[in-house]
């Protein structure tokens, strides 16, 4: 929906920036998608001001220019080359400035610069009326009457001022802001200003020759119908002012008369239309449902088979009109219509709707219509747009208003607690606060106690029925950012929120395992004391000893989850199992201080090939990233930030790295000693990885982030550089980090290099950086900038070689 800011100010007395109003109507519920600028004539004659020529003399070296002073109302006289035969001293003119730009009519745009004419300085343009693109003659420049002060804006003298449009995403609930007057009704309690419509004190019936009677046989369909005769119009153009206010919210002039009633369609929301009053057959209206069947060719020449829903307007003989929806192709006004019949009607939003959908047709009147429209604007606007039709198009008033109302639709009544108001809104804004929002929305207060207000709402707040209704009014009005959250987050009007549920975290995490391949295994925490004995006094310090053990090979609680893994990796290889992805989630047990210890940990192991062998890829074996990837990811779905450090060789592990926070050890990656496979009786090389389970869950949840999709694109930049081999990738990350920290979203190693092209101990790195801007596109000068910045830190604090 396109609403005028021009229009708006209109109505209700605004004064304050666009943008902030925009803002108002964004926090109220009427979300602003975007401003736009509408421009009468293209460029808005931006930097095109009056002036007035003081002196005007013959150019020494030019016969037909002339060189004149032009006062421009900046204190300081241009001087001015001029080339029309009219110019003279005294003349008010249309000047465009130095750094305007021109669109002339019929030619290419272009800018006005300080230049020199056949050796005469020049400092802008006096122009003609084809120059500044408002109109075709090139006779001589425009001279003005006018008393405006030199300086003045010429879009001002000609009434081609630049209008901001407001494009609101209108949602269903809000059928009553489908206007400017629903708009500014918005405003009104925002803003604390009045909304004035415009008087219709002047409508007077002149006579009484061209009476049209109504009828109305469905009135569940048609609660109300109301029209009036206005004969002895002119059809034609409308006047440049309201063609203007049409074209800035996107609607194409077509003439007078069906102007006037698009006008009030959107300033009012109240759908109108007009009748060829001639066409009428018998001077009688119908209104009625239609015959199943029954053939009917509306205003875009498609003739269409009614159904017995569809609600129709008729003569005495035959459909005028889907009810709310479109006109018919005999019925409309043409360039020979003289007298016109004005409908204004209140159709059920059931009909309309419905109708709509069975014929496909979607206009700005069923838009209104089938979400509810004001039943008590009717009069008001029929009156309205009589007055503009004998404004914009001539003729009088020719029958008394015709209103169909045989049973009024009443205001809503509800009562409402201010305490209960107050707690839903989580603050205490007081009852004289809550008073004048409602009243300023048009909700009236019919009665007042110390804890309630007695309210009667009327029918334009088709989505007001229930006290909370009623308090969503008040709180989108007094303002949501306005509502301030306490430390805890605790509410007495928001459910409880609900403690991070660590079986449910689990369970979400393990199901993303086992969807990247894994297999879960469930072993015996008890085990043999003999695996932790070979792999040395260290692993068997702390271990938990059963005192009732039943088998030699069933004595300790295990200490790791290394060895029960191995178990089932060992029996499986011996079956000819050879490529697997394992993993285990369970406790481990150690003795530490006379305590016992109690801890989970979630294990993975991965052996053999990544992938089957087939003939389309061949076989990979298994390396650190392919484990490392999973542990990774699921450290990020916890929302855990970490270093990454080389891990130590311990009895266990050989090669890997460890996942710290704060000194703490989150995870581990690496292959696991040959020591301790072999002792397992395993050939295969065996990767292994193991969470702090406990330790996660309780610093960590589930970390789900939304956020708008970027406007404006990424940038990828390469870099390969020379590094001592001892430098990790991860070193090479937090340094560009650390150093451009707005910018850069990711950095990624793609290719690694050691060999004899480098100097011994040394490797390349062949790195990508992706780089982004969310408030504007980057430019070449930034990135090159950027990647400047890195290269030198790179430098200094790696010691790389970039190569270039």
């Amino acid at each position: 929906m396109l609403i005028s800011f021009d229009w708006l100010k209109q109505l209700i007395d605004i004064n304050k920036p666009t943008e902030e109003v925009g803002a108002l109507l964004t926090g109220a519920g009427l979300e602003v998608e975007g401003i736009h600028t509408f421009d009468v004539v293209q460029g808005g004659l931006e930097g095109i001001v009056i002036g007035e020529v003081l002196t005007c003399e013959r150019h020494p070296d030019a016969d037909r220019l002339n060189i004149t002073t032009v006062d421009i109302g900046n204190g300081t006289p241009s001087q001015i080359v001029c080339g029309a035969p009219n110019v003279a001293a005294g003349q008010k003119v249309v000047v465009a400035t130095v750094n305007s730009t021109l669109y002339p009519t019929g030619g290419e745009a272009f800018k006005i610069k300080k230049s020199k004419i056949r050796g005469a300085v020049s400092e802008g343009m006096i122009c003609a009326e084809d120059e500044i693109g408002i109109g075709i003659s090139h006779a001589g420049i425009m001279v003005l009457d006018t008393d405006l002060a030199n300086g003045t804006p010429a879009a001002e003298f000609f009434g081609m001022s630049s209008d901001k449009v407001f494009e609101i995403g209108l949602t269903p609930n809000r059928a009553d802001a489908a206007s400017h007057y629903g708009v500014a009704r918005d405003l009104q309690a925002l803003l604390n200003a009045k909304v004035v419509l415009p008087s219709v004190e002047t409508f007077k019936i002149e006579n009484t020759s061209k009476p049209v009677s109504v009828e109305v046989e469905n009135t569940e369909a048609c609660p109300r119908y109301a029209g009036i005769t206005v004969s002895g119009v002119k059809v034609g153009p409308s006047p440049e002012w309201m063609q203007k206010r049409l074209r800035a919210i996107g609607l194409s002039p077509i003439n007078n008369i069906v102007d006037v009633t698009n006008f009030v369609l959107h300033e009012l929301g109240q759908p109108l239309h007009a009748f060829d009053a001639d066409k009428i057959t018998g001077g009688k209206i119908v209104v009625k449902t239609a015959a199943e069947g029954t053939t009917f060719v509306t205003l875009d020449g498609v003739e269409r088979k009614l159904k017995a829903t569809d609600l129709v307007i008729c003569n005495a003989e035959e459909p005028m009109a889907l009810a709310g929806v479109f006109g018919g192709k005999t019925s409309g006004v043409t360039d020979e219509t003289t007298t016109v019949f004005i409908e204004s009607a209140y159709f059920s939003p059931d009909y309309v709707r419905r109708t709509g959908m069975v014929h496909g047709l979607k206009t700005d009147a069923s838009f209104r219509f089938e979400r509810g429209t004001d039943p008590n604007i009717v009069i008001y606007a029929l009156k309205r747009a009589a007055l503009l039709m004998q404004e914009v198009a001539g003729g009088e008033i020719a029958s008394e208003i015709v209103d169909a109302y045989p049973e009024p639709i009443q205001n809503f009544e509800l009562e409402l607690s201010i305490d209960r108001a107050q707690r839903l809104i989580g603050k205490e804004i007081g009852a004289e606060r809550i008073k004048n929002i409602l009243t300023d929305l048009g909700i009236e207060i019919t009665a007042v106690t110390d804890i309630s207000l007695s309210l009667s709402v009327p029918p334009f707040k088709v989505d007001v029925k229930r006290e909370a209704d009623v308090v969503e009014e008040i709180l989108r009005i007094y303002g949501f950012n306005n509502i301030e959250m306490n430390e805890n987050l605790a509410t007495t009007y928001l459910a409880k929120f609900p403690k991070p549920d660590p079986e449910h975290i689990t369970q979400t995490l393990l199901d993303y395992v086992s969807a990247n391949g894994f297999h879960e295994i469930i072993t015996n925490s008890i085990t043999n004391s003999k695996y932790y004995e070979q792999a040395g006094e260290a692993e068997t310090a702390g271990l938990v000893h059963i005192v009732n053990y039943n088998s030699e090979d069933l004595n300790v609680l295990r200490k790791s989850m290394v060895f029960s893994g191995l178990e089932v990796l060992r029996r499986n290889i011996n079956r000819r199992q050879k490529d697997l992805k394992l993993f285990e989630l369970g406790k481990v047990y150690e003795l530490v201080e006379d305590k016992y210890k109690e801890s989970t940990k979630l294990s993975l192991f991965m052996v053999g090939n990544v992938t089957a062998e087939s003939w389309k890829q061949p076989s990979n074996k298994v390396a650190f990233h392919d484990l490392a990837g999973t542990v990774q990811n699921v450290l990020r779905k916890l929302g855990a930030d970490f270093e990454v450090q080389a891990l130590e060789q311990n009895n266990f592990m050989g090669q890997g790295v460890a996942y710290i926070k704060n000194g703490t050890v989150i995870a581990q990656v690496g292959v696991l000693n040959t020591a301790v496979t072999r002792f397992m009786e395993i050939k295969e090389q065996v990767w292994y990885a193991e969470l702090n389970w406990d330790y996660l869950l309780k610093k960590y949840k589930i970390n789900l982030v939304a956020e708008e999709l970027p406007k404006f694109p990424e940038v990828r930049r390469d870099l390969s550089l020379v590094l001592d081999k001892n430098v990790t990738f991860d070193q090479v990350r937090q340094v560009a980090l650390r150093t451009e920290r707005k910018l850069l979203q990711d950095v990624n190693v793609f290719d690694v290099y050691e060999g004899d092209k480098i100097e011994a101990g040394k490797k390349a790195y062949a790195l990508s950086f992706t780089l982004l801007d969310k408030q504007q596109t980057l430019t070449d000068k930034v990135i090159d900038n950027t990647m400047n910045r890195l290269m030198q830190q790179f430098e200094k604090q790696l010691g790389a070689f970039i190569r270039k």
